[in-house]
């Protein structure tokens, strides 16, 4: 049996993978795939990240949370916020591994601005940690902490389960992440798969070009 299909663990019980265990269960899960892709942004690249099929079992998303979670218990956070849709699963069970409330921003669809909603709010000096599934380039969960740090709470740092610039974003609060990947993409002129002839996928598609 897959280790990781465990049952609910002790509330106490420490929870650590490493780097190669996420990225295998990851694969395991066709929540990592390799191949031929064009990315939303229009480039061209050989691996592709699609959580929500890992997280659809929840086995897993237990794990994953638990595991962040002793990454993230030291900098004491009192609110876990994440970027709707992408975050929401990890967020809901980090916060639900720390004994904290979970939030969410979502992005208003006039305006492409994030904001709190559903009665949602922070206190003024509380303490939050911002989390996201994957970051690409951070800008979905930048977005999100700024909202609350408008409203005067104290973001105390930021987590992924993978990181997928290979830690090249920059964020000026601590980061926090499983493990780490180095998706590389190109422009389609550039793309070496192409001039193999390689079929291309279109992730979420299944279309090939």
């Amino acid at each position: 049996m897959n280790s990781w299909r465990l049952g609910a663990l002790a509330v106490n019980e420490e929870v650590f993978v490493t780097n190669e265990e996420v990225l295998t269960i990851f694969e395991e899960t066709q929540a990592l795939l390799k191949g031929h892709f064009r990315l939303s942004s229009g480039r061209h690249s050989d691996r592709y990240l699609q959580c929500a099929m890992v997280l659809q079992y929840p086995w897993h998303a237990e794990k994953f949370g638990q595991a962040l979670a002793e990454k993230v218990r030291p900098l004491n956070p009192q609110v876990i916020l994440a970027p709707a849709m992408g975050g929401l699963f990890v967020g809901h069970e980090l916060a639900r591994a720390l004994k904290v409330r979970s939030i969410f921003t979502e992005r208003n669809k006039e305006t492409d601005v994030m904001e709190l909603k559903r009665g949602f709010a922070v206190a003024p000096g509380e303490k939050v940690f911002a989390v996201e599934d994957i970051f690409t380039t951070g800008k979905s969960v930048k977005e999100s902490y700024q909202v609350v740090q408008k409203l005067g709470a104290e973001v105390v740092g930021v987590g992924c389960l993978i990181d997928r610039s290979g830690g090249e974003i920059a964020f000026e609060v601590p980061v926090r992440s499983l493990a780490s990947l180095k998706v590389e993409s190109w422009d389609e002129k550039d793309c070496a798969l192409c001039r193999q002839g390689l079929p291309i996928v279109k992730p979420g598609s299944q279309s090939k070009f």
